[in-house]
């Protein structure tokens, strides 16, 4: 990627799978990104609905993600300035989860914190398994794309397992023997 002012962020053009992709990364703060992303799409011509925004997301825990189109912004201040930029919701969004933190007077510490090595490591697997999804979203397919997006979902912990009461040795504490099996 290549620093650009005159889209206010770092630009990238590839092609895959025969189709030109623009890359945006934009360095605006983020509740002005809508100015980097207007820019590149009024000068390349590009549609809202041809636009896929990755952002952040603090209503899906860490390690999911979910492929949305249009929308309210839900108070996300860069989708509200994305938005406002655009003059219109209807473009696609790539929700990855950070998790909430549970209390709403901490949301603006939680988001702009560096996030725990577990959530930092499941967001990075997430990511990697989105990718997985380029194909289809590429091509159009985008209820392929969000089907694989969205029952790729990362294992559950599995609670510890208790030892069966049948196989436990109880052992007296006075004299240190063993006793029988339960």
């Amino acid at each position: 990627m290549q620093p650009d002012r005159n889209f206010h962020g770092f630009v990238a053009r590839t092609s895959l799978h025969g189709q030109t992709v623009w890359l945006l990364k934009p360095q605006t703060f983020m509740n002005v990104s809508g100015k980097a992303v207007a820019a590149l799409a009024r000068f390349y011509k590009i549609q809202p609905d041809e636009i896929l925004v990755v952002h952040d997301e603090l209503d899906i825990i860490p390690g999911q993600a979910k492929l949305k189109f249009a929308g309210s912004h839900a108070g996300h201040n860069g989708l509200r300035d994305i938005h406002a930029q655009l003059g219109t919701g209807d473009y696609w969004r790539l929700r990855l989860g950070v998790g909430h933190p549970g209390v709403k007077s901490e949301v603006i510490h939680w988001v702009l914190k560096k996030p725990s090595l577990e959530h930092r490591e499941a967001i990075q697997e997430t990511v990697q398994r989105t990718l997985k999804a380029l194909p289809p979203l590429l091509a159009g397919e985008m209820d392929k794309a969000t089907l694989l997006i969205h029952t790729s979902k990362p294992p559950r912990p599995k609670p510890p397992r208790l030892p069966d009461p049948s196989t436990l040795l109880i052992t007296d504490p006075k004299t240190k023997e063993q006793g029988d099996s339960v």
